[in-house]
């Protein structure tokens, strides 16, 4: 059969829309938490403007060259442009209906106001009045617009407000200005008079705009915003210094040329034309917006509404891993036995604790980690200054080009090199995503190496939300292993081979594909043949193209897919033996598992990479294999949870839907809360053992700044 008809395939980008509606499917799910809804209709907002940023942007460069070659499922970049934002459109509709109709009756119920200047109390009137005179008044810059003063650049994500004026006694006299709403405000106001009473800034500034005009009157005012390109294009080949590069390239493309026009829905006409012809943008991408425009300010209001904690997530501590806690010697507990972490559920603490280990003791050599995303106030990152200003060897390769954490990124390089590391700053032409940290410690036996691998970030934020996977082991081919990609990543060097670790660009799509045709091979001889994958995105159309090779020899196959997915269930002789589920809950699955049935004896792996084509081609991946026992069987039984999840789950359907499970006659099973009832049993059970002695080094654990705070769980899709 030809398996890479187009159309066998699903749209990538019309995937990831349909991801981001499941998402909104939470905020309209009366089973949530009515704040948690609230915050995931923000999240629908956030997800968006990065793919407008990015995915979208780069759409409309291909576009504007007239690009002539098709995707996978055969649509040109002009089609995929055209019916991307076709379906945004149909998606801004959904998002305003849930917030006006379930969400902000939902929220008045519980006495939650989100107010208007013509429904305030006289209290509250004279509030914004004296508001809007003392505070905001003197940092709004009213820009005007005539022969003499051109249209000022409108920055990327940011509120504005669009005028047409006159001067007083003569109509005929019409004028245009805009003013940026400031960002240094609170985007919603608490008001007086009440608990929980709120009004937008940009109401307020609307309200006695006037004052900024003397001698004019304003006829009209509306609010927009413009989303912008703001991919990162750093001719890498052409750079010899490619922090600065970064730096450089991070000033320049807060000018990208706009790809999405949001404006105040009942806007005039003439208003409209005069935006849409100022801001270069097709009418396709004007977006007219029947509520707040740009709703991410809904996960702040949420943490401004007080006496409401039961409409929340009830809070959840993860379980502290038995052997790697503060008091505990954690080169002993890897040395006796490999351990798994599964995150949130287990505590993130525990792979920090073994770098803050490694940084004060005695018998470590070196230290050396990649670091794609970190949180702003890192842990990691002053416990590999602490390692190198103790003498250790410490070389950290910090991916500078990491999506919208570059400025992070770069300013974290620069700091380690303050402290002393070794700091490399990714490679031409590749991003750098695998997770790993070697230790190289001195030990009465001679020389061990401690690894740690993973599916996530080494960001101690993103790990109370994200679910991830790791392996601490001191396995002696999975260290050569890791010292020769080191060797790789800050040298000259070339390995043959690897003993037990696969490595992207190239090495992972061919072992996986080696390890889909052994499946082949398997049911064709009559034994035991099924593979079971969990990854965020499946978008790589010759990885897609094998799996339904697969599935047209018979072999079984069960994929756990969050967001893109382009392959399609459901196709006679092609795909009818592949089922595809989606979980979009209170974390957010970023693991990426790979098991396969191995003719009787199964075999997992855990990667850094999704079944992407930018993974397993343009970026430094790794993929790793479970090999004790009791953890490969702990591994297939998350995975197993997480497929007979029917709460959250959606099942792919051959007209190409997500549904949710039909439960009818099934016991609920929530994958999520059930392995944090596992953490809750798991911690009871840790209390009622009795604290032992030990002679692990202590130090004091820094306290976080307050400004560490989470983003918004952005599906990092884009990642």
């Amino acid at each position: 059969m030809d398996f890479t008809k187009p159309k066998y395939y699903t749209n990538r980008e019309l995937s990831w829309l349909d991801f981001n509606d499941r998402v909104l499917e939470e905020a309209r799910d009366k089973a949530n938490p009515l704040l948690e809804r609230v915050r995931f209709l923000g999240i629908t907002q956030s997800n968006v403007d990065e793919f407008f940023m990015v995915r979208v942007a780069s759409l409309s460069k291909l576009a504007a060259v007239n690009y002539p070659k098709p995707d996978a499922s055969g649509m040109t970049a002009e089609d995929q442009l055209l019916a991307v934002n076709a379906k945004a459109h149909d998606q801004v509709i959904k998002q305003y209906s849930t917030l006006n109709r379930m969400l902000l009756p939902a929220l008045a119920n519980l006495n939650v106001h989100l107010l208007t200047p013509d429904n305030l109390s006289a209290q509250q009137s004279h509030f914004i009045e004296k508001y809007f005179n003392d505070e905001i008044s003197p940092a709004l810059t009213p820009m005007a617009v005539d022969s003499s003063r051109p249209f000022p650049f409108i920055g990327n994500n940011t509120l504005n407000i669009a005028m047409r004026l006159f001067k007083n006694g003569d109509k005929k006299d019409r004028r245009f200005a805009t003013v940026q709403v400031p960002e240094i405000f609170p985007r919603t106001v608490r008001l007086p008079g009440a608990d929980n009473d709120f009004i937008l800034l940009e109401d307020i500034i609307k309200t006695f705009i006037g004052n900024l005009f003397i001698g004019y009157k304003v006829k009209e005012a509306a609010n927009y915003r413009v989303i912008r390109d703001m991919d990162l294009d750093v001719a890498e080949e052409d750079t010899s210094d490619l922090l600065k590069e970064v730096e450089h390239q991070l000033k320049k493309r807060e000018h990208g040329s706009a790809v999405r026009l949001e404006v105040e829905s009942g806007i005039s006409q003439s208003l409209r034309k005069r935006l849409t012809a100022a801001i270069k943008i097709d009418d396709y991408a004007v977006y007219e917006i029947g509520g707040p425009i740009d709703l991410t300010f809904l996960s702040k209001l949420t943490k401004q509404i007080s006496g409401h904690a039961e409409e929340s997530y009830p809070a959840f501590k993860s379980a502290e891993v038995p052997g790697l806690q503060h008091d505990d010697d954690i080169f002993k507990t890897i040395r006796q036995h490999d351990v798994l972490v599964h995150h949130p559920f287990d505590s993130f603490s525990a792979v920090t604790e073994l770098i803050r280990q490694a940084a004060c003791d005695d018998g470590v050599l070196a230290i050396k980690m990649t670091l794609y995303r970190v949180s702003a106030n890192s842990p990691i990152i002053k416990y590999l200054g602490s390692a190198a200003q103790n003498g250790k060897q410490v070389t950290v390769l910090v991916e500078v080009k990491a999506r919208f954490d570059e400025e992070n990124n770069v300013h974290w390089a620069q700091q380690l090199e303050k402290m002393g590391c070794h700091v490399i700053y990714g490679l031409i032409g590749l991003k750098t995503h695998c997770k790993l940290a070697l230790i190289v410690r001195r030990e009465p036996d001679g020389i061990r190496r401690y690894m740690h691998m993973g599916t996530g970030n080494y960001n101690d934020v993103t790990a109370h939300f994200y679910t991830d996977l790791g392996l601490m082991t001191t396995n002696t081919d999975m260290g050569i292993d890791a010292s020769n990609i080191f060797n790789m990543l800050s040298g000259y060097s070339e390995p043959p081979y690897f003993h037990q670790l696969h490595m992207s660009p190239d090495g992972i799509r061919d072992f996986i594909v080696s390890k889909i045709d052994q499946e082949i091979a398997n049911v064709k001889g009559g034994q035991p043949a099924w593979i079971e994958m969990k990854m965020n995105s499946l978008s790589d159309s010759a990885m897609i193209a094998k799996l339904y090779e697969a599935s047209n020899a018979g072999v079984q196959i069960k994929l756990i897919v969050r967001g893109i997915c382009c392959l399609n269930v459901g196709i006679p002789e092609l795909s009818e033996h592949i089922e595809v589920h989606s979980i979009v809950g209170r974390f957010l699955e970023h693991s990426r598992i790979y098991g396969f049935a191995n003719a009787g004896d199964p075999q997992v792996y855990l990667s850094s990479a999704d079944l992407m084509t930018r993974n397993l081609n343009r970026r430094v991946e790794l993929l790793f294999p479970i090999l004790k026992d009791d953890l490969r069987q702990r591994v297939f039984d998350i995975f197993s949870t997480l497929w007979h999840d029917n709460v959250k789950t959606r099942v792919l359907t051959p007209d190409r839907t997500f549904t949710r499970v039909d439960r009818r006659g099934l016991e609920p099973l929530d994958a999520q809360e059930e392995f944090m009832q596992q953490a809750e049993q798991k911690t009871a059970a840790n209390t009622t053992r009795q604290p032992k002695e030990t002679n692990a080094p202590r130090q004091f654990k820094p306290m976080l700044s307050p400004k560490n705070q989470p983003k918004s769980p952005i599906d990092r899709s884009i990642e």
